[in-house]
């Protein structure tokens, strides 16, 4: 198996256990409404991090996708929003090089 097979499977396997130690330490305690709040912030945060290296780009795509991105997340919820963000991004870079 190759190194980049088995960084993919390790990645993907801490991810995992990150849910299922969360799922399980979580399952059985009363959240107060901060904490629920606290962790309903979650997919937001990841979503910034990932897009936000993008603000630093002088690439005409990047700044394509990242703008197309942000105006569906004022529309849409955090699935659809990583969706289009995506395609679009995928798009301008084919169209624009």
């Amino acid at each position: 198996m190759s190194w980049e097979v088995l960084t993919i499977l390790a990645m993907a396997s801490v991810t995992y256990s990150t849910r299922l130690l969360g799922f399980f330490l979580l399952q059985k305690k009363q959240l107060s409404p901060m904490a629920r709040n606290l962790l309903a912030q979650v997919p937001a945060c990841v979503l910034i991090s990932v897009i936000a290296p993008e603000f630093t780009s002088s690439h005409p795509a990047d700044w394509v996708g990242l703008i197309i991105t942000l105006l569906a997340a004022i529309r849409f919820s955090f699935l659809p929003t990583v969706t289009i963000g995506i395609i679009a991004t995928a798009l301008a870079r084919h169209f624009l090089g």
